[in-house]
């Protein structure tokens, strides 16, 4: 028999050398949790595991896939398992980095889960291009699944703090969030601009260049930043095509490339049947406002910037995304054909949430006609008003109407959750 055959034979069946085993190899094969993180690069993935595993007794095996020699050693899970039995025993933890460089990252994950090697096995990825296709299949049931974001007004909400006193540190957290983004490395030093331009040259150069193939660099520079330009617009791939010089296949390649890199996000409109409403363009939003700062509209203070309405709406975007269960939770928009439009709707389970921004500060409780129209065709069981400084409610058409302050974002999301459940 091929060597390499009997490895994989004896890999899944261990019994074979020694009879005794076949209990600890049936026992193996009930349900065992596994751990993938995905997120953009440098939002933690990393940071956040070695925290974890500097607090555990028992030690974990470190294998960066950015390497070719451990690339090569992920070819086969049966092999690469039988390897590392070979190496040590017993055998440790497993913790894969950057697991989107291995050819077949979906595959070997489910091949490797499905030897139930009966160790913890930690996992992240930069993007989900590569594991998009396989992995949300192959792993269905097999790993718990985290999406990491760069931070947000919960991880920097200022704690132990008077109430007063929490609210004005928040709000320069806020305006941070809003000009700078939340990556942890920008967060937490001085220069800022030259870390968020390093960050985005390793995705054009590294990750779309040299992982991704992509055969128009020059043109991918190009949408990346007539998508920046474009935040909260519906996108129109057609003219997009035509400015940057490419097919319209091209372009959404290209989107679909930045999307999957956690650099962007499309969301589709919501349709409810009860008014005509826009049925297909999909909305653009950026992941962190700093990236998008860096490629579009620079980092002059709020006040002094003609795109603060955008700017705020994507910042409120992305906090959507920070807290909400991209399981349970759909975020759509609301447009109509006659220009009616609503910011935000959030599904779950047939219950929606509207939320409406207003980049400025509200002196009284105010509803737009488009928000109106909503409440009175679909009924939302919650509606939420966020701006600078109002806080407050108001009836319509039976519906409550909480207004309160974008700085309590995420708090109000889980309120309006748990109400809606």
């Amino acid at each position: 028999m091929d060597q390499i055959i009997l490895q994989v034979l004896l890999a899944h069946n261990p019994w074979l050398l020694d009879n005794s085993k076949w209990q600890e190899t049936a026992n193996s094969h009930l349900p065992v949790r596994y751990i993938l993180i995905i997120g953009p690069r440098q939002s933690g993935k990393s940071t956040l595991i070695w925290h974890f595993l500097a607090e555990q007794s028992q030690p974990f095996l470190l294998i960066n896939c950015e390497e070719p020699s451990c690339r090569e050693l992920c070819n086969s899970p049966a092999i690469f398992l039988t390897n590392i039995k070979n190496l040590i025993s017993p055998l440790p933890g497993l913790f894969f980095e950057e697991v989107q460089h291995l050819p077949e990252a979906g595959l070997f994950l489910k091949g490797l889960i499905d030897l139930k090697p009966n160790v913890p096995i930690f996992v992240t990825g930069s993007a989900s291009y590569h594991l998009k296709s396989k992995t949300r299949e192959s792993l269905a049931g097999r790993a718990i699944r985290h999406h990491l974001f760069p931070f947000g007004m919960a991880e920097l909400w200022p704690d132990q703090e008077p109430p007063l006193i929490s609210e004005v540190k928040a709000a320069t957290n806020w305006k941070d969030l809003l000009i700078w983004g939340g990556y942890p490395e920008v967060v937490l030093n001085q220069n800022k601009q030259a870390i968020l331009a390093q960050l985005v040259e390793a995705f054009v150069l590294r990750d779309a260049s040299d992982t991704y193939k992509i055969k128009r660099p020059d043109a991918f520079r190009k949408i990346l930043s007539l998508a920046a330009s474009q935040i909260g617009n519906l996108v129109n791939f057609s003219n997009w095509a035509e400015t940057v010089g490419v097919s319209v296949n091209t372009v959404i390649e290209y989107v679909n490339l930045m999307a999957e890199s956690h650099l962007v996000k499309l969301i589709p409109p919501f349709v409810g049947g009860k008014r005509a409403e826009v049925t297909s363009a999909p909305k653009i939003y950026f992941l962190d406002n700093g990236v998008r700062n860096l490629l579009f509209g620079g980092f002059a203070s709020e006040n002094q910037r003609p795109d603060i309405g955008a700017l705020t709406e994507n910042l409120v975007f992305t906090e959507l995304c920070k807290n909400t269960n991209p399981l349970l939770d759909t975020i759509l928009y609301w447009r109509s054909s006659s220009g009616a439009e609503v910011d935000f709707i959030i599904r779950r389970s047939g219950h929606l949430i509207a939320v409406e921004v207003k980049a400025g500060a509200l002196k009284k409780p105010k509803v737009s006609r488009s928000l109106r129209s909503f409440i009175q065709a679909y009924r939302p069981d919650q509606v939420l008003v966020l701006n600078e400084s109002f806080k407050g409610s108001m009836e319509i058409e039976a519906k409550h109407v909480l207004f309160d302050k974008l700085i309590y974002i995420p708090s109000r999301m889980n309120e309006n959750f748990n109400k809606a459940k």
